[in-house]
């Protein structure tokens, strides 16, 4: 996975999303070409911990400034909730389907399909309006943010959970510590 840049070196929330993106999309690549279904399993497990790192990290801190500071922002917000739910539902089937069959690649398929209109829209709208609208130290402020959500998020899709800040701010936590003991206890490799 990307990382962020070495002691003294700034990267801002934009910067990590971004890279955060690129990651996902090479993951899914990956699965496409594994010819083993162990190996899709274990891809597969790794790219959905690592959307539900990123979407939560987003919904914590990115959302609420993109509320405050981008114009028609809620709207944006509520959009990309939508979307997120959507992502949340193929994962948690693609998490239940066996990975040796015909079903498991065509929801590999549908999950990068819904992750590249997801990231098309935050990166060429959503993301330079956020540069414009917030100053830059704000900006790795809410990286440096972004990144502590990431380690302390679950790491499984959870369908029926809140896409809230409140929610992932209160009970995320919780439910993260209890994904990654699970992930733990079963093998699981989630990057």
């Amino acid at each position: 996975m990307t990382e962020t840049p070495a002691a003294g070196q700034s990267t801002d929330v934009v910067d990590i999303l971004t890279a955060d993106h690129r990651d996902m999309l090479e993951l899914i690549g990956q699965i496409k070409d594994a010819p083993e279904p162990a190996r899709r399993r274990e891809l597969a497990d790794t790219v959905i911990a690592e959307v539900m790192r990123h979407a939560v990290a987003e919904e914590m801190y990115v959302y609420p400034a993109v509320e405050k500071h981008v114009p028609n922002g809620a709207e944006e917000v509520e959009h990309d909730k939508r979307e997120h739910d959507e992502i949340v539902q193929v994962m948690k089937k693609l998490e239940d389907t066996d990975a040796s069959g015909p079903e498991f690649l065509d929801l590999v398929g549908e999950l990068e399909a819904q992750l590249r209109h997801h990231i098309d829209d935050e990166e060429s709208d959503q993301f330079p309006k956020l540069r414009a609208g917030i100053p830059a130290g704000t900006l790795v402020e809410l990286g440096e943010k972004v990144q502590t959500a990431k380690k302390l998020a679950p790491t499984r899709p959870h369908p029926h959970a809140p896409h809230s800040e409140l929610f992932h701010k209160t009970i995320g936590p919780g439910v993260g510590m209890v994904d990654r003991l699970r992930d733990k206890l079963t093998g699981r490799h989630t990057g």
